[in-house]
């Protein structure tokens, strides 16, 4: 079932989330079964392709292959053709990605259906990037509206294809590790096309999807000395001495440029003493106990990176060892302070001192990473001139850093959700604003799912929990289901070896539930719960415990299971003091009750907790209008159209001053139905209808035909 509208939930008794939040099933007040994908209104074309290298050089042959597979026999662009993958495939540093975005920088005029581009991270299956991940992100830049992102894979899967059948697409997929990875993200539009970079040949593909695979050779001497002097911006003496450089760089674009970028910034360095340099690094080690295998510099992008590396300051050498620990996605000032524990400003200077000669990349704006043969390098550096105690000793406070901001931006996004983990404690004030806030927490995802990644390998116990809770918000709102699993599976176990804070076990269990309940795995959601409610019992955390047992509850609303959760809800009251957890509670039974069709029940307990709501001390309009709502659907059930009518009104003026828009549009659906009469009924149908197509709601198709049925058979009755 596709994920229904919210923008308010309320999880754990005393927190409220605000905002759409990413879930499977009935979530309030209608069950949403999208037919087809919610897409924003006037959304335009993705365009995400990168800009192409600007000293982008040879691969004539291979480009003229890649045009003559598009075009028809006269050169002519073929007229619909089936979709076409293409695989570029080659050794690492062999500019299969500068290839790729040339030729789809050539070709971007073709696809008028927009672009794609998506890193997949394919370096190792444990950073491989998971179809559903780029998926997400895909269906997002279609246009698809974040409250009704499916969360489970093969619907987004599904979803995709029908978005892209009828679009003409250009795909980058760059760096790929499988077949598996890289079919669930093809277009399936007539004529488009996806080219995939990848060091395997992905014969999956060509088996699957009828993939042609093109293998990239090394550059050609001319070519290569052509592209050396580009970089480095002045002339070889002689040929030769270009020619001997780029023999030393093996051909491949990567060391070339570094190469290139070293003539450019020492101006007095000459070729003959470059090429002299790369063959010193270039043979094996003399130290002790090498028998050569063990060389850091064995290859040409080793040997290119050895000279560059030698002329760095101090502090750049150190913060290019430093970054290539782990494999981060994205190296920022910040991040960067916290790993060299110099400044900001300084930081932002070694980031750029590094990019100017190719030993990072800037992939966006800020934003910069090792290539991953380059890492690599940086590692074993790391390794040898920092020792293991100091590197470890760096990638915590790179966690820790990563803590701090990701815990600050969650609490801004939910200020009003309870903690455990003591990073929460001593936030400074932030000026962000919420949106802000989660603007920083979706740019650094994929920085933090590494983090917890890191933080469990490295044996930090109480950072990969802590982790894990700081991503309640994102994950909660935006979905990416896999990442959400992944990360708190191993908060779970982390949390359980954490006896200094034994709640934060059941927190764990508790925020890996909702991340099952959202796929819809209910069984194993009411594990989750269950689990968390006796980590909770055993320390007697009864906050806790209420909140695990109440999630239960809403486990088993979803399952239609209504005396059970009823129980639930009773039990997680027992659990607790607070009035505002007891007012949510007496809603919850209110709709068991009206589930279960005790009609009578149901109502005298939702005017309860509306009375509950409205004796707090500070006023929760939003809940009491959600009150309302859950009585005006009991009396509908009843048939007391009447009453539903004037409650529903209610709610409705209250949830307007709130600005719930989906909200909204779910009680103009149920206002039509309590209509007195079809005027009153179309009246309240167009509102719902526009209100769904404003959200991108898959509902206002299905609303538009109901109201074309409902003017048609007035038309017949006249």
């Amino acid at each position: 079932m596709s994920p229904g509208p919210v923008v308010r939930n309320e999880i754990g008794g005393t927190a409220t989330v605000h905002g759409p939040v990413v879930q499977a099933g009935r979530i309030d007040t209608l069950t949403v079964a999208a037919a087809v994908p919610a897409i924003l209104p006037g959304s335009p074309a993705p365009r995400l392709l990168p800009a192409p290298a600007p000293h982008f050089t040879d691969q004539h042959d291979e480009l003229a292959r890649l045009t003559a597979l598009l075009d028809g026999a006269d050169g002519t662009l073929e007229e619909d053709p089936a979709p076409r993958v293409v695989v570029l495939t080659g050794t690492g540093g062999i500019g299969k990605s500068a290839t790729a975005l040339h030729f789809a920088a050539r070709l971007r005029d073709r696809y008028g259906g927009g672009q794609l581009h998506a890193d997949l991270r394919g370096d190792a299956t444990a950073t491989a990037a998971t179809p559903s991940t780029v998926l997400v992100r895909f269906l997002r830049a279609l246009g698809v509206a974040p409250p009704y992102l499916p969360a489970d894979e093969q619907e987004q899967i599904d979803w995709y294809r029908t978005l892209t059948a009828d679009r003409r697409m250009l795909t980058v997929l760059d760096n790929a590790h499988s077949a598996a990875q890289v079919l669930p993200l093809l277009p399936t539009g007539p004529g488009s096309l996806t080219l995939v970079t990848s060091r395997r040949r992905l014969d999956g593909l060509t088996r699957e999807a009828g993939a042609r695979v093109i293998q990239l050779p090394p550059l050609g001497p001319a070519d290569a000395a052509l592209l050396l002097t580009r970089l480095s911006g002045r002339e070889a003496p002689h040929p030769a001495a270009a020619e001997a450089v780029a023999r030393r760089c093996g051909g491949l674009p990567l060391a070339l440029c570094m190469a290139g970028e070293r003539l450019a910034v020492r101006t007095h360095l000459t070729w003959q003493q470059l090429e002299q340099d790369m063959a010193t690094a270039a043979a094996p080690s003399d130290e002790p106990g090498n028998d050569g295998t063990d060389s850091l510099t064995t290859d040409p992008v080793t040997a290119a990176a050895d000279t560059s590396y030698d002329d760095l300051t101090p502090g750049a050498a150190r913060l290019y060892r430093l970054g290539g620990l782990r494999p981060w996605p994205a190296l920022t000032a910040p991040a960067a302070a916290a790993l060299t524990e110099v400044t900001e400003p300084e930081a932002a200077d070694l980031l750029d001192e590094l990019a100017a000669i190719h030993l990072l990349e800037e992939h966006a704006a800020g934003r910069y990473r090792h290539h991953d043969l380059l890492r690599v390098h940086a590692e074993r550096r790391a390794l040898r001139v920092d020792g293991h105690p100091r590197a470890a000793a760096a990638v915590g406070r790179l966690l820790r850093h990563h803590l701090a901001a990701a815990a600050a931006a969650d609490a801004r996004v939910m200020p009003g959700r309870w903690h455990l983990g003591p990073a929460y404690d001593r936030l400074p004030p932030d000026p962000r604003t919420a949106e802000q806030a989660t603007d920083w927490l979706l740019a650094e995802r994929e920085n933090l799912v590494e983090a917890v990644r890191t933080a469990d390998e490295y044996g930090l116990d109480d950072l990969t929990w802590q982790l894990c809770e700081a991503l309640w918000s994102l994950f909660l709102r935006h979905g990416f289901h896999q990442d959400w699993l992944a990360t708190h599976r191993l908060g779970v176990r982390a949390a359980a070896r954490c006896p200094a804070v034994p709640e934060a076990e059941g927190r764990m269990h508790a925020q890996l539930g909702f991340a099952l309940k959202g796929l819809g795995r209910l069984d194993e959601a009411e594990q989750a719960f269950t689990a968390a409610a006796e980590a909770d019992r055993r320390c007697g955390h009864r906050r806790g415990e209420a909140t695990a047992v109440e999630s239960l509850g809403l486990v088993r609303l979803e399952q239609r299971r209504y005396e059970e959760a009823e129980a639930c809800f009773l039990a997680a009251e027992a659990l607790t003091d607070d009035p505002r957890a007891r007012a949510l509670l007496a809603h919850h039974r209110g709709r068991a009750l009206s589930g279960r069709g005790e009609h009578a029940r149901a109502a005298a307990t939702l005017e309860q907790a509306g009375r509950l709501m409205t004796e707090l001390p500070v006023p929760d309009t939003y809940n009491q209008a959600r009150v309302l709502t859950s009585l005006g659907q009991a009396a509908l059930a009843a048939g007391d159209r009447e009453r539903a009518a004037d409650v529903l009104a209610e709610a409705a003026g209250r949830m307007r001053q709130e600005k719930a828009p989906v909200q909204d549009a779910a009680l103009a659906e149920l206002r039509a139905r309590a209509a007195a009469t079809p005027d009153e009924r179309r009246v309240f149908l167009t509102e719902a209808a526009g209100l769904h197509e404003r959200l991108g709601s898959p509902r206002a198709a299905a609303l538009r035909a109901e109201l074309a049925a409902t003017d048609t058979t007035d038309a017949s009755d006249a």
